[in-house]
């Protein structure tokens, strides 16, 4: 990252050039752990003197202002973890959060929660929230191209993705696989005589998630041409706009898959607003299984995820990570969920 070289005790010390100076900054200068900091700067035993010594000089010359956790408003003995959303108003991020602290609350761990959507720097938001906890889980830069470059080696705390995909990392991560729910999704479409499916996708046009691939690869192993919309953000506005689209270009289309519940919610109300039956002419399906498609007139048929799984699974590996009970790194430090079709009223 930029900044600037400067001496430390005889340390080659870095000052970051873009916001104060982290707990891993100063770690990285005295060439110390983060938990060694930690009892520098909070007078704790089990530190040399000299160590000590070393680690006030370089948080000095940093001009490192511990955080208020590092204060001493969580007690040495509590464990935080760190969980980083992209965007709270998408009702999918509150529910997973919900997940996440009901997990790490039975373990004795307190969560700190963090939004991407607000933050001007990615990269420092994660830095800054690395330096508060003890490990970091959730969308860990998932929405830029250098996805993974934050490593738990430079924020010097166990870090763990979500909804990342092996090869986009090789570090700790839950791993989405909707491949059978795609599956059973087309195969249920298929028994009631679909043949006009379209993906309305939360993707640029010349890329296609990972579940729209599926579908029109799906579709296409069965002889029949599925036509994919991509709509941009997945919002229920886009939602509205992708079904508008799809009736432009397949007028008598008879299913749509939407990427997620949310875009599905704007399907049904595109649907609604030209007068077109669900399910009795055009059978709807999201992605997530969110509590508020159970809310949807017609209650929305979902490809699901277990919220509560995916956060167990994060939280055990987090927290193994920290004891040193799990690796940090490669096939061990990931964990597989994969969706499942649930049939409601809208397909």
């Amino acid at each position: 990252m930029p900044g600037d070289r400067v001496a430390v005790s005889g340390v080659d010390a870095w000052r970051p050039a873009d916001g104060r100076a982290t707990i891993v900054d100063v770690a990285a200068a005295a060439g110390v752990s983060r938990q060694t900091v930690t009892r520098a700067m909070n007078d704790m035993p089990g530190i040399s003197p000299r160590t000590k010594a070393r680690v006030l000089a370089a948080a000095q010359e940093l001009q490192y202002r511990p955080s208020r956790f590092g204060r001493g408003l969580v007690k040495p003995s509590q464990r935080t973890l760190g969980l980083l959303v992209t965007d709270l108003t998408n009702p999918y991020y509150p529910e997973l959060a919900s997940a996440v602290i009901g997990a790490a609350a039975e373990r004795g761990w307190s969560v700190v929660l963090a939004e991407e959507k607000h933050a001007t720097d990615h990269r420092r938001q994660v830095r800054e929230l690395a330096g508060q906890v003890d490990a970091l889980v959730g969308y860990v830069g998932a929405e830029h191209p250098g996805r993974g470059e934050d490593t738990d080696e430079r924020l010097g705390v166990p870090l763990v993705q979500v909804d990342v995909e092996p090869h986009q990392t090789d570090h700790g991560g839950v791993v989405f696989s909707p491949r059978l729910g795609v599956e059973q999704a087309i195969e249920h479409l298929a028994g009631f005589g679909v043949r006009r499916p379209v993906m309305i996708d939360s993707a640029g046009p010349d890329l296609p998630s990972r579940r729209g691939r599926l579908f029109v690869d799906g579709w296409a192993a069965r002889g029949v041409d599925a036509l994919w919309i991509p709509a941009g953000d997945a919002t229920v506005t886009t939602g509205v706009s992708g079904l508008e689209r799809a009736l432009g270009e397949r007028p008598d289309l008879d299913a749509v898959l939407a990427f997620n519940d949310v875009m599905a919610l704007g399907v049904l109300s595109a649907l609604r607003g030209h007068g077109i039956g669900v399910p009795d002419q055009v059978r709807v399906i999201g992605v997530d299984g969110l509590s508020l498609g159970e809310l949807a007139n017609p209650r929305l048929t979902t490809i699901a995820i277990d919220l509560a799984v995916v956060a167990r699974l994060a939280v055990e590996l987090a927290v193994g990570m920290d004891g040193g009970t799990v690796p940090r790194s490669g096939p061990g430090a990931r964990r597989s969920v994969s969706y499942q079709l649930h049939v409601r009223e809208s397909a």
